[in-house]
Parts: structure tokens; sequence; C-alpha cells
């Protein structure tokens, strides 16, 4: 028999992935980023190896990770002697990028026994597939999409970023630390002599996962608040790479961006 456990962080995600699920997971929050709802086991990295035999006591086999958590700044008293031996392989991963610490915690579940699960996997409703979610793009709009999704994936590369806005080639913004919201509030303050003629084309943002980006943890993720701050930004739409963003909420994005008198595309 199968039991997942979710490791949630801070955010909408973990409530829109177990509302989506036909059974409610453990729950379960790394200390310092608690979830909106009541964890049922909340731990510390430093005490990761406990935490893994409480997985296994309490019948856990699957685990997968939702929402926003930030490196937590260890206590090298907390360590127990299990996880001690663990701390050379988490900071060198921690080290070479987020994208290598992911790697190597999920490799670390693995060896604990653990199936990782990825949104596709378990809730793949919220990974919306490739098709005009609200309104219409024209040509200007697929090649500013085009370019961004070129920048975003130069980014990913050497994993800095998932996401960039451009409009009418010329690339305003691009997502680093700071996230999603920092950068298109950033933006929305770009003087207008820096950028080019509304009239000709307001431009987009565009979020995909990095290249090469182990799925199953860290997809990017965008609601409703993205399409307010992308039109307050005076961008024309967002786009997103088909099948690897989530959409939270995805009935109300679309209200949403038909109300902004915006484009919301799934684009191939």
């Amino acid at each position: 028999m199968t039991r997942l456990a979710l490791i949630a962080g801070q955010g909408a995600l973990p409530a829109a992935l177990i509302a989506a699920l036909p059974d409610r997971p453990l729950i379960c929050a790394l200390d310092g980023f608690l979830p909106e709802m009541t964890p049922d086991i909340t731990f510390r990295l430093e005490r990761l190896v406990p935490f893994l035999n409480a997985l296994s006591d309490q019948g856990v086999t699957e685990v997968a990770f939702a929402g926003a958590v930030q490196r937590p700044r260890l206590d090298p008293s907390l360590f127990d002697p299990g996880t001690a031996q663990l701390v050379p392989r988490l900071l060198g991963a921690m080290q070479a990028g987020d994208d290598a610490t992911l790697r190597e915690v999920i490799a670390l579940f693995e060896e604990a026994d653990l199936t990782v699960k990825g949104v596709a996997d378990i809730a793949p409703a919220l990974l919306p597939g490739p098709g005009m979610l609200a309104g219409a793009v024209t040509p200007r709009d697929e090649a500013d999409a085009a370019r961004a999704a070129a920048i975003v994936a130069a980014l990913g590369a050497v994993d800095v970023g998932q996401g960039a806005c451009v409009a009418q080639g010329l690339c305003l913004a691009v997502e680093a630390l700071p996230g999603t919201d920092a950068m298109l509030i950033g933006l929305a303050g770009l003087p207008a002599a820096l950028r080019p003629d509304p009239r000709l084309g307001r431009g987009l943002y565009f979020k995909a996962a990095k290249p090469g980006q182990d799925r199953r943890i860290d997809l990017p993720t965008i609601g409703t608040d993205t399409l307010r701050h992308a039109a307050a930004a005076g961008l024309g739409g967002v786009a997103i790479a088909a099948g690897s963003v989530v959409c939270l909420n995805l009935a109300e994005m679309q209200a949403e961006a038909a109300r902004l008198g915006m484009f919301l595309w799934s684009r191939p």
C-alpha cells in the first residue's frame, strides 16, 4: 500500500495540490517555512535522517514537494550523527546552485527507499497543455515568446531563473533570486524612455522550467497575482511552456486575464 507525504512550503501551491489529491497526504514542513495549513510533522535539515526514519515509521512510501522554501541557515550543534555524515554532500550541492541542491535532496530521499513524485504524476491537471487559455496572440507576441524562451533557456543553463519579459524583441527583465513578483514590480518602474513604443506591441512575460531540470521538484508556478503584476508592468500577456508550469486555479486565471485584457498562452 502506498502512502504519500507532502513536503509543503509557503505559498498557494501546497493547498492546490492537496485539493487535487483523492486522499489527504501526510503534511510535513521545514522549520521556518511553514505552509498555510498545520503540518503533521515539522523537521529541520540538520536532523534529516531522523525525519526520514519518521516517514518510514508512518508507512510513507512516496513523497512530493510543493511550495517555496529558502536555503536554511544550518546550526552545527543540532546535527545528529547520521545527518552529520551527509553534510559534505549537502554543502557541496548548495554551493553548486539550486538545481544541484534539489537533485541531491531527491537522491537522499530515494536512498531512504522513498519514491519522489512530481506534480505531473499526482495532479497533472495543474499543468496546462498547449493552447490559448485566454485572449489571442499576434505574430509580434509569437516572436517575443520565442525570444523570451531562448533567454530563459540560456538563464536556466546556468541555474539563474525561469522567466523573462520581452517586448518587440527587447529583453526588459529577467527573473533571478528575488523571484517573479520582484521582477515584475521592478519592471513596472522602468522609465518609458527605456521601453519600446507600446503601440507596436506591449510584450509579455514568459515562464518555463529550466533545461534539464528534474521536473519532480521546483516546477515554475504562476497564479492570478502573476497576471496582475504583469498588467501593472504594462505587458500584454503571459506565456508559459506547455506542460511544465503549474497554474494555480486556472479558471480564476482565465477570468482575470479576460478582465485585464491580457492573453494567457500555453505555448507548445
